[in-house]
């Protein structure tokens, strides 16, 4: 998982994009990951119940959002 880019809930933006920054390996309980502003953050996760992961760059803005590859709701909020 490491590299893949996820979606975090945010009090205040509603959900915030973020980077893994370390592989996840099952039964870990925080995902290592930096925030678009550079901010370092492990960040506790349910092994059942990951965050959901961001759609490719090419994809922002997608007027068909069956196109999508993820598609849930900060997929949608987002594009």
């Amino acid at each position: 998982l490491q590299y893949n880019r996820i979606w975090i809930p945010d009090n205040e933006e509603v959900w915030q994009s973020a980077e893994i920054t370390k592989n996840y390996k099952a039964g870990d309980s925080f995902l290592h990951v930096q925030l678009e502003d550079g901010t370092d953050l492990s960040y506790p996760v349910d092994p059942a119940a990951l965050p959901p992961l961001r759609n490719p760059d090419i994809l922002v803005g997608e007027n068909d959002l069956t196109a999508l590859s993820y598609l849930h709701e900060p997929a949608v909020l987002h594009n």
